[in-house]
């Protein structure tokens, strides 16, 4: 079976990632889980869009419900964000990406409860919501 999280990957992934926190002495509850194998479930439901709770438990990685939340805690302690500008970095290091021509695209999500990322769309009545836009290279 072709692995989720190879070598190369998991070399620029792992000093990303934040230190596991410190476990008490008297009494120090569950060994954490390996990150490399919280990784491959989260990879895992994300390829192929099963639920959380149907991740086998087979693969190793833990419940489904664990990996949702290092996948939240790692999103805010801005793994993601970093990585993606490391890979970016090294793609326009190595001129991987062709900057002649690029194709913008926006999408605009309504979010009727509001949030701190959300603002009135202007198109829309004045409605809340967020505008989501990508960038792509040619």
């Amino acid at each position: 079976m072709k692995t989720l999280v190879p070598d190369a990957l998991w070399e620029r992934i792992q000093p990303l990632l934040p230190p596991p926190p410190p476990r008490r002495f008297r009494f120090p509850g569950r060994k954490p889980l390996d990150y490399r194998a919280l990784l491959t479930g989260i990879l895992f439901v994300l390829k192929t869009g099963i639920a959380w709770e149907d991740l086998p438990a087979e693969l190793g990685c833990g419940c489904g419900k664990t990996c949702r939340h290092y996948l939240r805690l790692w999103h805010q302690a801005g793994v993601w964000r970093q990585l993606h500008a490391l890979l970016l970095a090294e793609l326009n290091g190595a001129d991987q990406i062709d900057w002649q021509r690029a194709l913008i695209d926006a999408s605009f999500a309504k979010a009727p409860e509001g949030g701190a990322d959300t603002g009135p769309n202007p198109t829309d009545r004045g409605q809340s919501g967020s505008k989501h836009h990508v960038l792509t290279d040619a």
